[in-house]
């Protein structure tokens, strides 16, 4: 196993467990987890090829879809809700 696909399941693990945290603890580590993802997708994509990168992308983006949707709607100089 290479040391990308180790970091990744590290990474989902701690993803997991995050999403078992209360809301309000919950943004530090997702926050941490949302700017380490590209950089861990980027290596698994020079490791592994196009079609693990393409696949590791779609992944981060559905799990993360709600804070993203949340980053572009302030980009736009919207005023989106902050969950509680």
């Amino acid at each position: 196993m290479s040391w990308s696909v180790l970091a990744a399941a590290l990474w989902v693990l701690a993803g997991t467990a995050t999403a078992m945290m209360p809301m309000r603890r919950q943004y530090v580590p997702g926050v941490t987890l949302l700017l380490l993802a590209p950089v861990l997708i980027g290596w698994l994509w020079f490791d592994h090829g196009r079609v693990i990168g393409v696949v590791a992308t779609l992944a981060f983006v559905s799990m993360f879809r709600r804070p993203l949707q949340f980053l572009i709607a302030k980009a736009r100089g919207q005023n989106p809700e902050i969950p509680r």
